[in-house]
């Protein structure tokens, strides 16, 4: 088979989901650091790769595909050995997968990536911070974690559409809420304390995937602490 290269920068939440799931799942690959906060997502080599200019990407022999989602189920279908559970062959399960999958980048991510970029990311990219954008995606934050406690975690299982086993859908949402590191703590805190299931459900998934999963998340741990430190410096 083909090698594979997975075009990468570990901050971003949808590049830690595909290199999750890929070591989860024994498939080799070369990641090749696109360093977002300098800008290499701009240049011309990887315009190259990917028009759009974001990540993860991923080339696989001559087939290049960008957009996470699409990714893990390029990767779920074509890799041999993937267990079920990440991607079912059943056709209603699999739609109902996708159902999440389409809700997330309208939701939770708009809400998760706005609020974190407008109130702390946004200098690291040379751009200013946004209250009122950030005050705006917090909003769509707080009820698309209301909806994944009333709607998404429904069921007896521990994971999203109430599946006993963990799925793709479950390691790009949890990715994306694992952004929230980055906030200060009370933050943290008065955002997720009001979802137990949400909580749970995160730890869940967390337990499931270690240690490759604090080992993707290791990059997001080291910023959230450099920015700690730059908060105590100017107190």
């Amino acid at each position: 088979m083909a090698a594979l290269k997975v075009y990468a920068d570990r901050v971003s939440e949808p590049v830690r989901a595909v290199i999750l799931f890929c070591k989860l799942n024994g498939i080799e690959f070369e990641e090749v650091k696109i360093d977002l906060f300098k800008h290499e997502n701009h240049s011309p080599e990887y315009a190259a790769i990917n028009p759009m200019k974001t990540v993860p990407a991923i080339a696989h022999g001559d087939f290049k595909l960008l957009e996470s989602h699409a990714i893990l189920i390029y990767l779920a279908s074509a890799f041999p050995g993937v267990a079920d559970h990440w991607y079912p062959a059943d056709l209603f399960s699999r739609a109902k997968l996708h159902s999440v999958l389409d809700w997330h980048h309208s939701n939770l991510r708009c809400g998760a990536l706005g609020y974190v970029i407008n109130s702390v990311l946004a200098p690291r990219y040379g751009l200013s911070l946004n209250p009122q954008t950030a005050a705006e995606c917090d909003k769509i934050l707080v009820a698309s974690l209301s909806k994944i406690e009333s709607f998404w975690l429904q069921g007896n299982g521990k994971f999203l559409l109430g599946n006993d086993q963990p799925s793709i859908a479950d390691l790009s949402l949890v990715s994306e809420i694992m952004q929230l590191e980055v906030l200060e703590e009370k933050e943290r805190i008065r955002i997720l304390d009001p979802f137990k299931k949400v909580q749970r459900w995160i730890q869940d998934v967390k337990d499931a995937t270690r240690p490759h999963f604090d080992e993707v998340h290791e990059v997001l741990f080291e910023t959230a602490a450099i920015i700690d430190k730059q908060r105590a410096e100017n107190i």
